[in-house]
């Protein structure tokens, strides 16, 4: 494989529980969020800790039944009629850990060094400097669990890849459009704070949550369905 090579749209994995579980995504994210919304709102640190579980489980379970992680290899070939259901055996375990082992790293670097890159982002992007630091660190690690772990699962840690994923030199895929689409969406739910509607909703960081999770959604279905293999085109 050419390292400098321009990787190609993520296809989920041709199986039922694949394409159930991808039309299921979106919808349990977004219940999650709605289900927790008051409570995000009247005292965000402790929603936001008891909802990041829930999102890592749902975004762990999509990386194992619906992605093809870089780790995985195809089963040996079986050579003697009388070890095939030993083989079979063998490449069902192998199969496995091939999608669990990949996806425990993916969130582990999430957690490890995803979050904290994006809490520096935002906080360089206008977050509250000398206060508010639990929810801006929460906000970060829920940022980070909606865009990079299928992302790790699928592209590996090769650099060039992610530098062509950071320049939008990749062209868009599902995976790809709930990265954008969540980084977006953050950008956009910035916006009710500083209006002066005096609401309770309005406080740091309750709309650019609700913002992340509204863009991946967006991102991954319009990625996914309408915008597939196409390519940011920059000026």
């Amino acid at each position: 494989m050419n390292p400098f090579a321009t990787p190609k749209p993520t296809d989920l994995l041709p199986t039922s529980t694949s394409l159930l579980y991808a039309n299921l995504h979106p919808i349990l994210l977004l219940s999650i969020l709605a289900f927790t919304f008051p409570a995000v709102v009247a005292d965000p640190v402790p929603a936001l800790l008891g909802l990041a579980p829930t999102t890592a489980l749902l975004q762990g379970l999509y990386c194992v039944l619906c992605l093809p992680s870089t780790g995985q290899s195809p089963p040996e070939e079986k050579r003697k009629g009388g070890e095939k259901r030993k083989a079979g055996k063998a490449a069902g375990s192998q199969d496995v850990w091939a999608k669990v082992v990949p996806t425990f790293l993916s969130l582990l670097l999430t957690l490890l060094l995803t979050t904290p890159v994006l809490t520096l982002t935002l906080l360089l992007f206008g977050a509250p400097l000398t206060t508010h630091h639990p929810q801006t660190l929460l906000l970060a690690l829920h940022l980070a669990l909606l865009t990079t772990p299928p992302l790790y699962y699928v592209h590996g840690l090769t650099s060039t890849t992610w530098l062509q994923l950071a320049s939008l030199q990749v062209p868009i895929d599902e995976v790809y459009g709930m990265t954008l689409g969540a980084c977006a969406g953050a950008w956009v739910g910035a916006v009710p704070i500083p209006l002066d509607w005096d609401r309770e909703w309005q406080k740091w960081p309750v709309t650019v949550l609700v913002g992340c999770y509204g863009g991946a959604v967006v991102g991954k279905v319009v990625g996914g369905w309408v915008f597939k293999g196409a390519r940011v085109k920059m000026a």
